[in-house]
């Protein structure tokens, strides 16, 4: 309407996908040593309250590229040609809107590792694993357009289980190519699990619904 008041770019409200991408930049950065363990807590967390844009650009004023992404869709990203992971007793994820890189070296002694691909940003037609897993475990949680081949990893006295083989029919838009060795821990590959029902869907007794497909 004529004379009405236009709000500036900060103050216009942020949505899901853009505190997502927000929490997928601070991660990023935190593992290219740009933030500390503490400096990623704080921020991830004003990141998962935030309610505007300019509340999510405060989070990036010290960090390089660009700001959060504009309303209507995710900024492009640059996958990373490497990404490391690193666990002794602890535990990492990866999971929501994450980039996938080209290749990924995974170390797990006694801790978990999990990569959920369901929603994660697919750019390249192609992945890389070198996995080293001793007495702990990697799950790679895969859509059914991820195709994961695991043939190729020496098993000492762990497991290796694949359990996502997708239909021949189903486009193939990334294929997981894991290598490495297993000595008493365990490499599982999984489709996701079904969304839990709500308290009314429950009651009702309606199906579960259908898993969405990131695309």
């Amino acid at each position: 309407m004529p004379g009405e008041l236009v709000p500036d770019r900060g103050e216009l409200r942020a949505s899901h996908e853009d505190r997502d991408w927000a929490v997928e930049r601070l991660r990023v950065a935190a593992g290219d040593g740009r933030l500390t363990l503490d400096e990623l807590d704080e921020r991830l967390d004003v990141a998962l309250k935030a309610r505007t844009y300019g509340e999510l650009e405060a989070l990036f004023v010290d960090l390089p590229a660009d700001g959060p992404a504009p309303a209507g869709g995710v900024a492009a990203v640059s996958p990373k040609d490497m990404s490391r992971i690193v666990v002794d007793s602890a535990s990492a994820k990866r999971d929501g809107p994450w980039v996938v890189p080209q290749r990924m070296g995974i170390e797990s002694k006694s801790g978990s590792v999990v990569l959920d691909f369901t929603s994660a940003i697919i750019a390249l037609p192609t992945l890389e694993i070198e996995a080293s897993v001793r007495s702990g475990s990697v799950t790679l949680v895969v859509p059914p357009d991820v195709f994961v081949d695991v043939d190729d990893v020496a098993v000492k006295s762990g497991s290796v289980h694949n359990r996502a083989q997708p239909a021949p029919a189903t486009p193939v838009r990334l294929r997981v190519h894991v290598t490495g060795k297993v000595r008493s821990g365990s490499i599982t590959v999984r489709p996701p699990r079904p969304p839990r029902r709500s308290f009314w869907q429950w009651l009702l007794r309606r199906p579960r619904p259908m898993t969405a497909i990131a695309r």
